[in-house]
């Protein structure tokens, strides 16, 4: 037991070290340099908590990876000495702390964040850093109240008896119902976002590589990027000589100072594409893109095989399991190449989840930006990141990713052991996800075509529909030459 404790200190600790460094890249260093040393004290204190929290996220992510391939080591390596500490005791705790810490850090640490940094003290007390503590706790226990009592009207609502018995056993009856709210949300918002992500993946990896020549010219963008910056320039030049000093001209040039360092860096992330080798251009691309269309249809495939499992066999209802029984098979029919597949899969979904969520329309305002992000922002990020990260491992049992149960809290979920919910799930899953690949595969290959041929500098009174397969094929052909 001690040194089961020790490890997940150790893992903990690493993570909370790298989710500090992930958050002092993007917070504002303003609100933690001032004058008042009370408000840098309150957000210093909030970005500990802020801190506390990304790692539980990190660490929720990384619960089925973990659980998966230590299986497969100690059946890999059964007897090895070595391998004594790694057992189904220590997966078991880690899965119960990151239960016990979400929902921690999503109930009370993140709203008493919130309050602890807009709090100024009550009226009459004296000020200081006690007195909005004094103010936050009080508003998290009315916040509490409130929840809760809204919570026991719903399940009073839906199931009187639970509802009767959970005046008198709150621990037994209420939080399970509470906690299997979040969850359903949480899941609930991954099924939105990650088939949006899972489209959206092929424009942002686009963005981050360079592609061949054919479907874009470096040369002629970064040119009008130089010219874009020269103008600007020269603006500022003008700006800064004249004599007027009026508000309008200081929040113009301000603007102006934004979109230059913008475009400046444009133009020197287009000139280190520029110097892009060869084959980092014509092979790294189209590599890319076809293992995220091998990950996607692999998805929808296994999603689509688990309906059918789901239909023939009641095995492949997501359930809770005591005892992990690590080492003694492999919960991939294929070995250790299945087992390894999973885990891609599994970081694969995470991934397009976290794109699609921050690629949504109602969620665009909260991407985080280097050293501009406020700490509401942070504390909404991270609040966010944690709902989609501690959802992950019910997403991957239910949709049939993984055969791993889920251990401790994680299967006591009330809906899980309905068939009409997990049937409908992986339903809506499989059409959502394929109707976006659809569409976006579509659009993309026609917008790339496009561009490629130079028929986006056509006039609008011209529609490119009607434009002719000769026309097109003459003039990709006199751009390959």
């Amino acid at each position: 037991m001690r040194h089961e404790l020790q490890i997940c200190v150790l893992l903990f600790t690493c993570l909370y070290m790298v989710s500090y460094l992930i958050l002092t890249h993007f917070k504002k260093t303003a609100e933690f340099v001032t004058e008042d040393i009370e408000d840098a004290t309150v957000n210093k204190i909030a970005l500990w908590l802020c801190t506390f929290t990304l790692s539980v996220a990190v660490c929720a992510v990384l619960l089925l990876p973990i659980s998966i391939l230590s299986n497969e080591v100690l059946l890999t390596f059964p007897q090895s000495y070595y391998m004594q500490w790694l057992n189904g005791s220590l997966i078991h705790g880690l899965w119960n702390l990151v239960f016990l810490f979400s929902n921690l850090s999503l109930v009370f640490l993140m709203p008493f964040a919130y309050f602890f940094t807009e709090s100024e003290g009550f009226a009459g007390s004296r000020k200081g850093v006690m007195a909005r503590v004094y103010e936050a706790v009080v508003l998290l226990l009315l916040l509490a109240l409130l929840v809760l009592g809204i919570v026991w009207v719903a399940s009073a609502l839906l199931h009187d008896n639970i509802a009767r018995k959970s005046l008198y056993d709150l621990w037994e009856y209420y939080l399970p119902y509470l906690y299997s709210g979040i969850s359903l949300f949480g899941v609930l918002l991954l099924l939105l976002c990650t088939p949006f992500g899972l489209s959206r993946m092929f424009s942002v990896t686009g963005k981050l590589l360079v592609k061949p020549r054919l479907l874009e010219d470096v040369e002629d963008t970064l040119s009008c990027t130089s010219f874009e910056e020269d103008s600007l320039c020269r603006k500022l030049k003008k700006i800064e000589g004249s004599s007027t000093t009026s508000c309008w001209v200081k929040l113009n040039m301000e603007a102006m100072q934004k979109e230059y360092r913008t475009v400046q860096r444009k133009r020197i992330a287009l000139e280190m594409r520029g110097k892009a080798s060869p084959w980092q251009r014509n092979l790294g691309y189209p590599l890319a893109m076809l293992v995220l269309l091998a990950l996607t249809v692999m998805c929808v495939l296994m999603v689509c095989f688990n309906v059918l499992e789901l239909l023939l066999d009641e095995a492949a209802m997501p359930r809770g399991m005591e005892d992990p029984h690590l080492g003694m098979a492999s919960f991939s029919m294929f070995g250790s190449l299945g087992a390894a597949v999973q885990v891609v899969l599994i970081l694969y979904l995470m991934v397009s989840s976290v794109v699609g969520f921050y690629s949504s329309p109602l969620f665009t305002g909260l991407l985080p930006r280097a050293q501009d992000t406020n700490l509401t922002q942070i504390i909404a990020n991270c609040v966010s990141l944690l709902i989609l990260s501690s959802a992950l491992p019910v997403f991957s049992r239910t949709l049939g990713i993984t055969r791993f149960d889920l251990l401790g809290d994680f299967g006591r979920y009330n809906w899980l052991g309905n068939f009409y919910i997990v049937f409908l799930y992986n339903m809506l899953f499989a059409g959502l996800t394929s109707a976006s690949l659809i569409k976006t595969v579509t659009w993309a290959v026609q917008r790339e075509l496009i561009r490629a041929f130079g028929l986006h500098r056509l006039p609008l009174t011209v529609s490119r529909s009607t434009v002719p397969f000769r026309l097109l094929l003459a003039s990709g052909l006199s751009k390959i030459q």
